[in-house]
């Protein structure tokens, strides 16, 4: 019996996860108490902020559509099948971005997707040697109602990571990553515009600058050389903000000074990363 006793006290503790799952047993009866479960067992330190976090992006994500994340057309870069090689480099140098959906120059639809990959193999000073149609690729269509948890299976599926949104008409709406699905799950995914955790600026040596909304006014006009007046907001997101009147969505642009703004990232509440060009 003793012998039992000192098996049953030496036995180690249960991992989270394990007691998590302990703690749900019976206990929640629909998502709403499932949430306050989750929020109960941070306050118990069973998971961390990041792991609740996460599992309450899941529980959101899964009944969320396409249309609830995508970007709208409006606020889509795009190529022309017309446009030249020249113009087309200065679109994807401008603003950086690894796909872009292709237009037919007369009906205006979207005829496939350019990977600025692809691009590499084609020297700007022998635009003889290059033709659009070589190297765009098929477009994924999908509906707006689409669900998100369906739309990521078939992103990992098929190996796709964009697809061109169309309304109940079949009339484009806009377009939608897989990068933009996951981070309705984990949060913002590092890419090309991340800056070191210690800065507020990363310059490229195009003439842009990527910078965290939430960077001190103060800072900003110390950096860029500028007297934004500090008197009604205190972060350059809160400037830009102000200015548009609104909080602008991802793609939208403003000149303020000699600046050009365009946001990089945010969400319906507050913007996260600019970029700003030199404007003459």
């Amino acid at each position: 019996m003793n012998d039992i006793a000192q098996v049953t006290t030496s036995k180690p503790p249960r991992r989270w996860l394990e007691r998590l799952l302990h703690f749900f047993m019976g206990e929640p009866r629909d998502r709403d108490q499932l949430v306050d479960v989750l929020r109960d067992a941070k306050q118990r330190e069973i998971v961390d902020a990041d792991a609740l976090a996460m599992m309450e992006g899941v529980l959101l994500f899964s009944q969320m559509r396409v249309r609830d994340i995508m970007i709208p057309r409006s606020q889509m870069v795009t190529i022309n099948e017309e446009d030249s090689l020249d113009v087309i480099f200065a679109t994807v140098t401008q603003h950086g971005h690894s796909r872009f959906p292709v237009l037919s120059d007369h009906r205006q639809d979207i005829i496939g997707i350019l990977h600025a990959k692809d691009l590499l193999n084609y020297d700007p000073k022998q635009p003889e040697a290059f033709d659009l149609s070589d190297i765009i690729r098929p477009a994924v269509v999908v509906p707006q109602s689409k669900r998100l948890d369906t739309l990521l299976n078939d992103f990992r599926q098929n190996r796709n990571h964009m697809a061109i949104v169309v309304d109940e008409y079949g009339s484009v709406a806009g377009f939608v990553t897989i990068e933009d699905v996951l981070e309705q799950i984990v949060g913002d995914i590092a890419d090309e515009f991340d800056i070191d955790e210690d800065a507020f600026v990363k310059t490229h040596p195009d003439g842009r600058y990527i910078i965290k909304a939430h960077m001190p006014v103060k800072d900003f006009n110390e950096y860029f050389d500028e007297e934004v007046s500090t008197g009604e907001f205190d972060t350059i997101g809160g400037w830009v903000t102000h200015t548009f009147g609104y909080v602008p969505k991802r793609g939208e642009s403003i000149r303020l000074g000699r600046y050009q703004f365009t946001v990089l990232n945010g969400n319906n509440r507050r913007i996260s990363l600019l970029q700003a060009r030199m404007v003459e």
